[in-house]
């Protein structure tokens, strides 16, 4: 893994010029200060990562002067997770968390999205910290990194010659501190250290005895580190560290790492010995809502050491998707959409502090515009040779601050003279209902359904602008599973006068609809939301039928029988956008096709293999179809980690026979309702 490995258990190593754990190691104890310095002058640079350390647990430690070794940084909340419902997302959690940290970037780019051992930074993507230092040839940067969880070293394991020493403390936090100390004093340049006891002591609350006594241990082991600078610094007064305490993800008020999107769980800190110009929010409380993200990041970090190392890329080579902190220019919000014509990205930013530089837009390094100081929005034309989803990554460049962004689009190729999409005639075949949701109440224009709240006293739904252009322009249907009956009933049930799903006669069935989620996709949690089913969806194993909404804005599909499943997986929504949903199940082919269409992650399709104790089963509780529900109207109620909330439906169709992809992708493209057909 590097050009020295020490992946050493505490204790061990002492070969490598180490004192064993346990040793007083120079300038420690009874032994005097080294007044001579090992190692090189210039800059240095320190990174602390304290697991389970919440921001307002050091806000409140260094209030009440319980960490006294801290007290001279200046700390900051700021946020992790990257953007809900964007290609940014990632799990709350120590491993994507600590890969940000290495790599300034989201999981999108460093690939790492759980805690799991077999989880690899994409060092082609995203090289670390450490080989973006070791790129500074003149330099010859001494690098380590001293770990107390045993996951961390491995993130690394695919990246060679990047680290002088890699120790692994095999969660022993005084093995953190005691060889971190004797890198310092023997003259390493960039370190990352990483602390696990308040992670594990997390687990008794955060108002524990075992909590708080954690943090404060913890806190003493990084002020003997500051101890060691302190003395190299008085030694030499060229040698400038940067130091920087943080933690990888927030935690939620039980102490737990849920992995959520919830600002307890995205809220990190970002602690300082400098002042650093972009760094906003010193001193201040977290906020409670999406003005969190307005703040530094912990993609900065990264970046940020880098600059002050002199090994921060030049804007045609910046990927990180934070900046460096040290800039007078505070960059913040870089965000990517596609266009209306869907042959441009449109991106927008903020900035604050220093604007009277022009501002630069670059993609895949290239300069492809110059704007005005000050500006915050660009429209970038793409042109590409034919339809399919393409990739790119932009870098804003404003004076100092560089930030970096992956952004994708589902391109549609304009295709003059000829005249646009236009929606297949042959879908009025087979067509049994069909449900425009202009209006309320809906009406099926085929007379062979009802739709209605779930209950009589439930809430009847909304109507809001379906957003689509005109002439296409009409009304939507939003159910709100937050506004519910006594009982907590909610969401919507059509109920078929002969349900496809088990009607002998009906030999495959295709249902289709247009779907919004709200713009963070809320619902898109780990443990899932409803779409549509009419099925128990407390387990996919129920019998019956179901879409379900889950984290990063996944769309998946799933059929059981009561014991036995089917699932088709990994289909992605753009949060806030509308995209058209359809499941095609064969049911004598026994087959099940799902399709999300959407206007940045193009078109997906899948095709997995039922059973026929499956298709027996497709009718599931015989209810109906849940819209925002599950087939009890009590899903919400029951999985109340899975958060209600608001989900648009337009043009709703159900037919009783297999739709062609040609025909589905008619619907898509042309944006236009099955209304307009003869």
């Amino acid at each position: 893994m590097c050009a020295l490995l020490l992946l050493t258990a505490c204790g061990g190593g002492s070969g490598n010029g180490f004192s064993p754990i346990g040793t007083p190691s120079p300038g420690s104890g009874s032994n005097p200060a080294p007044t001579v310095n090992q190692g090189k002058s210039g800059p240095k640079a320190l990174v602390v990562e304290i697991d389970g350390l919440t921001h307002a647990a050091l806000r409140d430690a260094m209030a009440q002067n319980k960490v006294p070794a801290l007290q001279s940084l200046r700390v900051a909340p700021a946020w992790t997770g990257g953007a809900n419902g964007t290609l940014s997302e990632q799990r709350t959690t120590d491993g994507p968390g600590w890969a940000t940290l290495l790599t300034g970037t989201w999981a999108q780019r460093h690939g790492v999205r759980w805690d799991t051992n077999d989880q690899r930074i994409d060092v082609k993507l995203a090289p670390s910290v450490f080989a973006l230092a070791r790129q500074n040839k003149t330099a010859a940067y001494k690098t380590a990194s001293v770990t107390a969880s045993a996951l961390y070293p491995l993130l690394l394991s695919n990246e060679t010659g990047t680290l002088d020493s890699a120790i692994d403390c095999a969660g022993s936090d005084t093995c953190v501190t005691d060889r971190t100390a004797q890198l310092i004093e023997t003259g390493y340049d960039l370190l990352v250290a990483q602390y696990g006891a308040p992670g594990a002591a997390a687990s008794s609350g955060l108002k524990s005895d075992a909590y708080q006594r954690a943090i404060a241990d913890t806190a003493a082991g990084v002020g003997q580190l500051l101890a060691r600078i302190a003395q190299r610094t008085t030694n030499d007064p060229k040698e400038d560290w940067l130091v920087i305490l943080t933690t990888s993800h927030g935690l939620d008020t039980f102490g737990g790492a849920t992995g959520l999107q919830d600002n307890d769980n995205k809220t990190i800190f970002i602690a300082s010995n400098k002042t650093l110009a972009a760094q906003a929010g010193v001193g201040m409380t977290a906020p409670a809502d999406a003005s969190l993200l307005a703040l530094s990041a912990a993609t900065d970090i990264a970046p940020t050491v880098l600059r002050h190392l002199g090994a921060l890329p030049a804007a045609a080579d910046y990927r990180f998707n934070g900046q460096a902190l040290q800039a007078a220019t505070s960059l913040r919000g870089l965000s990517a959409k596609t266009g209306a014509d869907k042959r441009s990205i449109e991106l927008s930013w903020t900035l604050a502090g220093t604007t009277t530089a022009p501002v630069q837009v670059l993609r895949d390094g290239k300069l492809v515009a110059t704007l005005p100081a000050g500006s915050t929005a660009y429209v970038d034309p793409i042109v590409a040779e034919s339809d399919g989803v393409y990739a790119y990554l932009y870098t804003v460049v404003a004076g100092e601050a560089s930030v970096a962004l992956s952004a994708q689009i589902a391109y549609v190729k304009p295709v003059p003279p000829e005249p646009p999409v236009t929606l297949a005639p042959t879908l009025v075949n087979g067509l049994v209902n069909y449900y425009p949701l202009h209006v309320l109440s809906a009406v099926d224009e085929k007379r062979a359904s009802t739709l209605a709240p779930c209950a009589a006293d439930a809430n009847g739904g909304t109507l809001v602008d379906d957003g689509f252009p005109a002439p296409n322009k009409a009304k939507a249907l939003r159910v709100d599973s937050t506004v519910k009956n006594a009982s907590g009933t909610a969401g919507y049930r059509l109920v078929q006068n002969s349900d496809v799903t088990t009607n002998p006669a009906v030999t495959a069935f295709t249902i289709g609809f247009w779907m919004r989620t709200d713009n963070t996709c809320s619902q898109g949690v780990s443990n899932g939301g409803t779409v549509i089913g009419n099925k128990n969806y407390t387990t996919g194993g129920n019998a019956g039928l179901a879409i379900g909404l889950f984290g990063s804005c996944e769309i998946r599909f799933n059929v059981g029988t009561g014991s036995a499943r089917a699932d088709s997986n990994g289909y992605s929504l753009s949060a806030g956008q509308w995209a058209y949903v359809a499941v095609v199940i064969d049911k004598a082919a026994l087959t099940m096709k799902g399709y999300v269409m959407d206007p940045v992650r193009g078109i997906q399709t899948n095709s997995t293999a039922i059973t026929s104790a499956l298709v027996d089963k497709l009718g599931g509780l015989g209810n109906g179809l849940g819209l925002n529900e599950d087939g009890t109207g009590l899903y919400y109620q029951r999985e109340t980690s899975s958060p209600r909330g608001a989900m648009d439906f337009d043009d709703f169709a159900i037919w009783n026979r297999s739709l062609t992809n040609d025909e589905l992708t008619s619907i898509f493209k042309s944006g236009t309702p099955l209304s307009t057909l003869p």
